[in-house]
């Protein structure tokens, strides 16, 4: 009798410390949206738990609207997300804030969907439009006040935008609204945001859709139409990590910390340029930038 209940203490001994392997080795989901600043981000992210011996696995080139849903769902464990798109998009705040009430703001309402925001960077990856430097003359275009008259008047120009920019809350249907103009339907082109720095480039289009962090836009040589009525909120870079893989991992938040701290717009423009433009793999850009730090 002694012998069986030795043999069942030691089964249950190994049972208990294989679950416990297995809890602890299962990896912390990194998420990341499709365009090069997310892959940046998500695989600097990567590199950096790594380094701490926290096993990782890579889900990236995730839609926003889907990014978002499996971090609640509990698919994704930790991302970088963008302040004003958690206000707007999915939190559905349609006050003014300054930078600091947005971050503050989307904190607290996500906090209670167990989702915890780190510190925020200071790369404020807003939207905005972008023409030609040779071609701000040619249509008197320097600010969007001057794009929506422009539209009133009848001047043809067609613009690229992403699907999401041009389904969203945030997007052209409210930017359309603030500045009163419409933008007709067959002048409305919609792709890929790569595809769009390109068509704009290549003289496709007149007006893209851009992010004020992209290296392509020093690049290219476009010229940012100024935002004169403060449509566009602030869309800081903040890594958003849920609570309980928190709890796992505390050590997460110090780390990525870390990370936000050296991030600000020229150093995401340049970081995006070096994917982009020189064409250096994601992987190789995130190695060099971190051991640079």
């Amino acid at each position: 009798m002694f012998k069986t209940f030795k043999k069942q203490a030691v089964a249950l001994l190994c049972s208990t410390v294989l679950s416990s392997i297995v809890v602890a080795a299962e990896p912390v989901v990194i998420g990341g949206k499709f365009f090069t600043e997310q892959f940046l981000l998500s695989e600097m992210t990567a590199q950096i738990l790594k380094s701490v011996d926290i096993p990782v696995e890579l889900k990236t080139g995730m839609g926003s609207s889907l990014v978002r849903k499996a971090q609640v769902n509990g698919e994704i464990d930790v991302y970088w997300e963008y302040t004003g798109t958690s206000l707007v998009v999915y939190n559905k705040v349609k006050d003014k804030l300054s930078s600091e009430e947005t971050y503050q703001r989307v904190k607290a309402l996500d906090a209670k969907k167990g989702l915890v925001w780190l510190a925020p960077s200071n790369a404020n990856n807003t939207f905005a439009l972008a023409v030609r430097k040779q071609d701000v003359a040619k249509h008197g275009l320097e600010t969007l006040s001057h794009l929506a008259k422009a539209y009133r008047e009848g001047t043809a120009l067609n613009m690229a935008g992403t699907a999401e920019f041009i389904g969203r809350a945030d997007g052209i249907r409210s930017l359309q609204k603030a500045y009163d103009f419409k933008v007709p339907r067959a002048q409305l082109k919609s792709m890929d945001s790569g595809l769009a720095y390109t068509a704009l480039k290549d003289n496709l289009v007149d007006i893209a859709l851009v992010f004020a962090t992209d290296g392509r836009i020093a690049a290219y040589d476009f010229n940012i139409l100024q935002d004169d009525m403060s449509f566009f909120p602030d869309y800081a870079a903040v890594p958003v990590v849920r609570a309980a893989v928190l709890k796992q991992y505390p050590q997460i938040e110090a780390k990525l910390n870390q990370l936000s701290a050296v991030l600000d717009d020229k150093t995401m423009q340049r970081l995006n340029s070096s994917v982009d433009i020189d064409k250096k793999s994601v992987v190789k850009v995130s190695t060099d930038f971190l051991k640079s730090q």
